[in-house]
């Protein structure tokens, strides 16, 4: 047996070089723990619209928490930013957990969510806005529901995952998700949140959808869901006007009641042009259309930045539902896969209702803008969702491999 050597005079070739990635991309992959580039991808985009949203919440809240803090124009905003930096670094902590601690923990974490829901309706809940949704605690205020979507995602997530693709019948798709699913969503129905509860909604079904339901039987679901929602907001003058008005348009008697706030929500979009009165400078935020930092905050980026500003968020979210989209892609462990597209129909799904009702196009149901209305359970939460994405992110093989360091050897001659 011979051994092949390079001819005398020549140096043997050397091995390719490993493309290494700038130094910045690995310091920031080593920092959030990922290392897929839609990962990056979805942390790079959710960092920038918190960012985004404090500098909003501080313009359009100034004047209101001045009214109500004596003076202090940053209350609002210091609040919101001690949130923010609550979540941000919950997000990167669990983002590095793996997936079996999820599993292992769904059932305690639904339970945990329906335990604190129940707590809206003890004397530690109180009414805000027409919703028995809040609880107060030592001087802390928390929204229980916010907290329970994510129990919710991470449960059916769990128990759809060894069930996936194979329904075989109405029992195979209603048990065991919809039954919990169906308490967790009449809880927050008790507490005249129809907003929360619809947005609840729509995980479950998209959770039975990226598990291989049936589409008959969805749709099928969605009809009952859709009768149910019906009768729900007939049960209610409040709501059952806000719907009129929605889909026959507002009377003068109308205006300065049920559509006080679509109406100047609609001005301070129209007001704005293509680049804004400026950041700063709306006057919507003095007074006349309520909940400007949270609920319509939409409208004050429109009037401030314009369309450009309404634009760029547009854009962002955009961005991030196709980076979530790449990820539910690229997932082949089910529970994996259900629990990114869950989030992803809540996080995107919530973002698309606010807009479309600050634009006239859906009645008010009071949800905030995720990552930029104010709010901080809503921020918290939907911060931790991310986390728990980027968490089975961590599972997925990188979409290109690095070259080998050692030259490929060949096989010897035969003799």
């Amino acid at each position: 047996m011979t051994t092949v050597r390079p001819p005398r005079g020549r140096p043997a070739p050397e091995p390719p070089a490993r493309r290494q990635p700038p130094g910045a991309i690995v310091a920031v992959r080593r920092l959030f723990g990922v290392e897929h580039p839609d990962a990056l991808l979805v942390v790079g985009t959710v960092i920038f619209l918190v960012l985004f949203g404090l500098v909003m919440v501080l313009s359009s809240s100034a004047v209101t928490s001045a009214q109500n803090n004596e003076g202090d124009f940053f209350a609002i905003f210091l609040r919101q930013g001690l949130f923010a930096l609550i979540g941000i670094p919950l997000m990167l902590t669990i983002a590095r957990l793996p997936a079996i601690f999820w599993r292992r923990w769904a059932r305690h974490a639904v339970m945990l969510g329906l335990a604190l829901q129940l707590l809206v309706f003890t004397g530690l809940g109180y009414d805000y806005g027409g919703n028995q949704n809040w609880i107060s605690i030592a001087g802390f205020t928390a929204q229980p529901s916010e907290f329970l979507k994510l129990a919710l995602v991470i449960w059916l997530a769990t128990v759809l995952a060894d069930r996936a693709n194979a329904f075989t019948d109405w029992r195979s798709v209603v048990i065991p998700a919809v039954p919990v699913s169906v308490v967790a969503v009449a809880l927050v129905l008790l507490g005249q949140d129809l907003g929360t509860a619809s947005i609840m909604i729509a995980i479950v079904l998209a959770a039975l959808f990226f598990a291989g339901a049936p589409l008959r039987h969805l749709a099928a679901m969605v009809g009952v869901i859709a009768l149910g929602a019906v009768l729900f907001a007939l049960t209610s003058s409040s709501r059952s006007s806000r719907i009129d008005v929605w889909l026959n348009g507002c009377a003068p008697e109308d205006y300065e009641f049920t559509c006080w706030q679509s109406v100047h929500a609609l001005w301070a979009l129209g007001s704005g042009g293509i680049f804004g009165v400026g950041l700063g400078n709306s006057a919507t935020k003095w007074r006349w259309l309520p909940h400007a930092e949270s609920d319509f905050i939409f409208a004050i980026i429109g009037e401030e930045l314009g369309l450009i500003g309404a634009l760029v968020v547009l854009v962002l979210f955009g961005v991030l539902a196709i980076a979530l989209v790449r990820l539910v892609r690229r997932h082949e462990n089910s529970f994996h896969r259900i629990a990114t597209g869950a989030i992803m129909v809540w996080i995107i799904g919530q973002a698309l209702v606010n807009i479309a009702v600050v634009l006239g196009l859906l009645p008010v149901l009071g949800l905030p803008l995720p990552f930029i209305s104010a709010g901080g359970s809503a921020l918290v939460s939907s911060l931790l969702a991310i986390g728990v994405v980027l968490s089975l992110a961590r599972d997925l093989p990188m979409a290109h491999r690095p070259v080998p360091l050692t030259a490929p050897t060949r096989e010897p001659r035969r003799p």
